[in-house]
């Protein structure tokens, strides 16, 4: 559901949701997060849009939020091409690169969250994406979605082609009544849970 809410309104409710749920990321137990992120997991790997999809960008999680690092070398080994995010230096902007060894392939980036070193990035054409996993601070029911702030993915979703599908990956918690949303804020078209 949009709220009807003008520019500072929906400025002024999205601090407010990101400064709520970021309180209750922060105060979850690593194993809290790793049991949830198991059933999250589960739940991905057993959809059927995920076992058809041949191209797959996951974001590189950051510790509060659903681990997707196993997801990741579990998804390499079962032959699917892997993309992740790449911090365009210079611009607010997503490139994808494809990965085949998270941990030899990645290192820190920008806002702390793990990119490939420069000699390791290898371009993923946007029309070869079949398949996207979504941040999120927060969700509500009907996909739309609360990042971090910035931007990145709701520019990198507005450019990827229609087919693509988009699902938001969270925790139950942050599954709210209404993200409020600008016309600039790009929805998900799924969200799984561990609920």
């Amino acid at each position: 559901m949009i709220k009807n809410l003008q520019g500072s309104n929906i400025l002024s409710e999205k601090r407010k949701i990101r400064k709520e749920i970021l309180a209750k990321l922060k105060s979850q137990s690593e194993v809290n997060i790793f049991k949830k992120s198991e059933t999250v997991k589960k739940r991905l790997f057993e959809l059927e849009e995920f076992k058809k999809a041949g191209c797959v960008v996951f974001y590189v999680s950051m510790r509060d939020e659903v681990d997707t690092h196993e997801m990741i070398d579990e998804s390499i080994r079962i032959g699917k091409r892997i993309g992740v995010p790449v911090v365009v230096e210079g611009k607010k902007d997503l490139a994808i690169s494809q990965i085949t060894d998270r941990t030899r392939q990645l290192q820190e980036g920008p806002y702390g969250i793990s990119q490939p070193e420069v000699k390791e990035i290898k371009p993923i054409p946007d029309g070869d994406i079949d398949l996207v996993l979504v941040p999120g601070l927060a969700f509500d029911k009907d996909g739309n979605r609360l990042g971090r702030g910035k931007g990145y993915y709701d520019r990198f979703l507005k450019r990827l082609p229609k087919p693509s599908l988009t699902i938001g990956l969270c925790f139950d918690f942050q599954v709210v009544k209404s993200v409020p949303r600008l016309p600039r804020d790009i929805p998900v078209k799924m969200l799984i849970t561990n609920a």
